[in-house]
């Protein structure tokens, strides 16, 4: 791993491995990555299934942080059922990588979040409400995501989103995307609009 932190630094790369640990799940057992984004010291984890670095396609999730889908349990969004179908898909394939970066509501954070939601209550749709703070649509920024996959030395995947962006940017980058898996769960009458939402106006896949 030393060496590899020295490949990051000399590289240029924003994000700097910390350690690793087990996490014992319901699902099963991972490998806990932590990594650090130098420019800003966010922190972001991979979690990890059997051998990921044997050169095959890897079956993958880059899962941005949503505090009120993953631990809240919010209908609002489809994001807690997604990480949990990631993580049982890759425990179910004895092999794969979830990518979780700390990238609250679409990179704008939990308070701004919690002003859109507002705003959306009173009949705005997500991306209507960013833009009525003077907020991006969405900051994010999957480019991580290819630090973190070098670091594991994944260069093939699988990737399970229904996000083109997400896609587009990892084959730009160089990593070899050569299945989009899709990722249709969590749908119910709180969130019905706001999934129409990311296919009308984020160009999400419908299948």
């Amino acid at each position: 791993m030393k060496a590899t932190q020295q490949n990051q630094i000399k590289d240029n790369s924003p994000v700097r491995f910390i350690s690793a640990c087990r996490l014992p799940t319901q699902w099963g057992e991972f490998t806990m990555y932590g990594f650090e984004d130098v420019r800003n010291k966010q922190e972001h984890i991979a979690l990890t299934v059997g051998d990921v670095s044997s050169g095959e396609p890897v079956l993958s999730r880059i899962h941005s942080e949503c505090l009120t889908g993953d631990a809240l349990f919010s209908r609002r969004c489809d994001c807690g059922p997604q990480l949990e179908a990631a993580m049982k898909a890759v425990q179910k394939a004895g092999r794969g990588v979830i990518v979780y970066l700390r990238q609250e509501g679409r990179g704008i954070g939990l308070l701004n979040k919690i002003r859109a939601y507002k705003l959306q209550d009173e009949g705005m749709d997500t991306v209507e409400a960013n833009l009525a703070l003077g907020l991006p649509i969405d900051a994010r920024d999957f480019s991580l995501a290819k630090y973190i996959l070098d670091y594991l030395s994944i260069g093939s995947v699988q990737l399970m989103t229904n996000n083109p962006h997400k896609v587009d940017t990892l084959k730009a980058l160089g990593i070899n995307v050569v299945k989009r898996v899709p990722l249709h769960v969590g749908q119910n009458p709180e969130n019905q609009q706001y999934l129409h939402t990311k296919m009308e106006k984020l160009g999400h896949f419908a299948n």
